[in-house]
This record gives structure tokens, sequence and C-alpha cells, in this order.
């Protein structure tokens, strides 16, 4: 006997909550200005903000290259996204698409890893977040600090998706304004030759300084999972789906933006602080940000910057961690696939108890680096990493099966297309698997397929054990007949 399907159970799931303007029974809640800000949002977190330190010290100015590749394939990822979008624009939009071209399994797999992916994310978001408070007020103990905003960005959870979407609103503003004002700030160190480093600052630095990959070809290629990590987060519009108003339009026109915010926010932002600043400059664990504004002189930059990373990471847990995990437990339950109780929606809208199990999760995060800071970090966002891979692979891999469909005459066409499918998948997942191999052959992310590993092994026992599960309640139905 097959879990239950996600129309099957569905409208049970809705009926507990008030009527919706979504099949799924969520509010259509989210507008157009929020959907664009969230799907900007998305891209812009820690690992632009202070991951980009360690990855320019090893690889130098050939790092541009690989965010640039990088933002390529993800661009295709999100073409096949956009197109499965608007054949269907549900909530949990991807673990649904598995579900019904790939089997049940895969809908299961990809909602589970999605979640346990933006879980760990949010522990290491609201352990940075008591990080960044202690540079104000280091009397604080740094999980104090986790908990208050752990506890805060839920309760604006909980209110309805319109308070999600204006506090994620307000969140990427501040640090779009934050990565615009760097670029304007670095060209006029450029063109003008303003403040301390007027003087030495050129372009020149992009290949003088040792060259483009100064320490090698081999150890720039090592800094793809850095890059892929930088990214996570993008496909986070398509978790807006089931709650975004006129999602056949609003959609199409925030993926469609992503060339521009990828050229600007990630390549754009390494050409001008690379430039400002010479990339030997930059050290590990300290944000490029903050260096290039101290090296410039501005005045109270690292506050500045500091209140900027403490916001990348407050907004990385609110639109990852708890929004999109809650949507994605959701799924899981109304498939059959976790506990009934997790797909009750309130009165507005709201999985509350699906959030509430994502915080508590979270909650455990603190602990974690309570225990064994030196290494919880490198652990919690391996998990991250690979399990990014793993759904961008899965979303490929769906959009030729939705294809297939099509084809086939058993499947609707969508208006949006994906351009050069099938081939651009097959090179997008090219680059995935390569990813793989470099995290392999380092002994410091290789952890990550050793997490990776484990937590397959653990959805094939779980699924064994849901079909167990169905197997003895089909066993004990009266018969009727």
């Amino acid at each position: 006997m097959q879990p239950p399907t996600s129309g099957e159970t569905a409208a049970k799931g809705a009926h507990s909550a008030a009527e919706g303007d979504s099949p799924e029974g969520y509010k259509r809640g989210l507008g157009s200005r929020q959907i664009q800000m969230i799907a900007i949002g998305g891209t812009i977190g820690t690992g632009l903000f202070l991951g980009a330190g360690t990855a320019i010290s090893q690889a130098g100015p050939s790092l541009i290259i690989w965010y640039a590749v990088a933002g390529v394939v993800l661009l295709f990822v999100m073409r096949a996204l956009g197109e499965l979008l608007t054949h269907k624009p549900v909530s949990g939009s991807f673990a649904e698409y598995a579900r019904e071209f790939l089997g049940p399994f895969w809908g299961y797999a990809t909602a589970w890893t999605y979640w346990i992916m933006w879980v760990t994310t949010g522990m290491a978001e609201i352990t940075a977040a008591g990080q960044y408070v202690k540079y104000w007020y280091p009397g604080i103990a740094q999980w104090q600090t986790a908990l208050v905003a752990l506890v805060i960005l839920l309760a604006v959870n909980l209110i309805s998706v319109k308070a999600f979407g204006e506090l994620e609103f307000w969140f990427a503003l501040v640090k779009v304004v934050a990565i615009v004002a760097m670029i304007l700030i670095g060209l006029g160190v450029l063109l003008i030759g303003f403040g301390d480093v007027g003087k030495t600052a050129s372009v020149t630095h992009l290949w003088q300084d040792g060259g483009i990959a100064p320490n090698g070809v081999h150890d720039s290629l090592m800094t793809l999972q850095i890059v892929l990590f930088a990214y996570l987060g993008v496909e986070l519009v398509g978790v807006t789906a089931g709650e975004a108003e006129d999602p056949q339009k609003n959609i199409p026109r925030a993926i469609n933006s992503l060339p521009l915010r990828f050229g600007l926010f990630y390549i754009g932002t390494l050409l001008v602080i690379l430039s400002v600043v010479s990339w030997t400059e930059f050290h590990p664990g300290v944000s490029p940000f903050v260096a290039a504004f101290a090296k410039i002189g501005i005045p109270a930059a690292a506050g500045i910057v500091n209140f900027i990373v403490l916001t990348a990471a407050l907004s990385s847990c609110n639109a990852g961690g708890l929004y999109s995990t809650a949507r994605m437990l959701r799924t899981a339950s109304v498939n059959g696939h976790a506990p009934k109780s997790l797909s009750r929606l309130t009165v507005r809208g709201v999985p509350a108890q699906a959030l509430a199990v994502s915080a508590v999760t979270m909650g455990a995060g603190v602990l974690i680096n309570a225990i064994d800071p030196e290494h919880a970090f490198t652990y919690i966002t391996s998990v991250s990493t690979g399990g990014a891979i793993l759904v961008w692979s899965i979303i490929l891999v769906t959009h030729m099966r939705y294809r297939r469909a099509v084809a086939a005459g058993r499947a609707e066409r969508s208006p949006y297309r994906m351009p050069g499918a099938p081939y651009t998948n097959w090179l997008a997942l090219a680059f995935f698997a390569f990813v793989t191999v470099l995290i392999a052959w380092s002994s410091d992310s290789r952890v990550a397929l050793y997490v990776m590993g484990v937590w397959v092994l653990l959805l094939v026992v779980g699924w064994l054990a849901l079909r167990k599960r169905s197997a003895s309640k089909e066993d004990v139905k009266p018969n009727i007949g």
C-alpha cells in the first residue's frame, strides 16, 4: 500500500483551517514587493558576508569566476523550478513535484532533506546572531541572544504569512542597501581616490598581486563548496508559491531578475572589493566587508557591518530556518510522511505546530555549539551544503520527468520554459557531481559526505518503517466486502 497521496490528505489538512485562497489552505498574503525581496534576501546571507573572507584568501580574484559559474548553474536550477511552479504553484513546491513525477519516496526524501538542511542552517544562524550581539554587549551569554532571537522570529511567523513577509522585506532591504552602498563607496574610491586606500586602489589588483589564481587552480577550485553555500536559499521563492499573490506573474518575475541580482550582489561586490583592497589583505574568519570598510577608513565601520551581518543571520533564520521548514514539514505530513497533527493550519493559514517543531529542533543548535564550538559550525554547514546539492539535483531531474510527461500528454505545458533543456539540466547536474568530488577530495570538507551518507541511510530506514506501518494498517482493516 502506498502512503496517502497529497490530493487525498490536503483537503483534510486544510479543512481544519479557515478557508484560504490556496489549494492547501494557505493564505495568499505575499505580495509582489515581498516576493521580490524574499527572492533577493534568499541569495544574500552569511555565506557572502562572512564566508567570502576564507574563500578570497584561498582563491584570490579567481573567486569571482566561480561565483559567476555557480550563478549560471543556479539560474538553470531556478528556471527549471520556475517552469514547475507555473505548471502548479503549490507550497512545498519541489517536494510535491518530486512526489508527482519521481514517486512517493522522492517526495518524502526531498521534503525531509530540505527540512534538515534549513534547520541546521538555522542553528548556525542563531548561534552567529549570539556572536554578533556580543560585539556590543560582551556580558550577554551567546545562548541567551540566540534563544531570544529564535523566540521573536517564531512569534512573528505564528502571527500570519503577511507578518513574516513584512519582516523579511525589511531584513532583505537592509542587506541590499548595504551591498549597494559598498559598491558605490568602492567605485568612489576607485574613480575619485578618496579614503585611506584611494592612492593604491586599482583594478590591477585583480591580476597583478600574484595572478588571478595566486594559490593555484587546485586551491581555487576547492572554494566551490563555499561558493555554493553562499547561494543557498535562492530556491526559497519556490516555497512561497502557495502563499504568493498572482504566482503565475510574480514567480517568473522574481526568477527573471536573478541574473541582475547575481551580477550585482556577488560578482559586482567582489569586483569592487578586490579592486579597492588587494586580496592579500583578507583573511579567514574576517568579513571582507568589515576589512574593506576598515581599510577605506569609514568611521564605525566595524559596528555598521556587524549590524548588517546580524540582520543577514536573522533574515536567513526567518525565511529559511522557520518559514520554509514549516511548509516542508507540513507537506511531509499532508503526504503521510510525518505526524498528521503537523498538517493543521491556524485560522490565519499558519502551520503553527510545524513551526514549533522546527523552532525546537533549531534550539538544539545552541546546545551543540556549547558542547563542541570548534567543530559544530563545520558539521552544521556541511549538512546544509550537501542537502542543497541533493535538493537542487532533484529539482533538475524532476523537471526532466515533467517535460517527458508533457510530451506524453500527461501534464499541461507551462508557459514559462527553461531554455536549453534537457542539455542545461545535464550540465548543471554534472557541475554538482564535480563539486561533490571536490568535497570528497578535501579532508576538511569530507565530513559533509559522511553526514549526508548517514542522512540517506536514515531516510531509507524511515521510508521502510512508513511502508511497514501502512501495510499493517491495511492488514487490520475489517473485510466488509
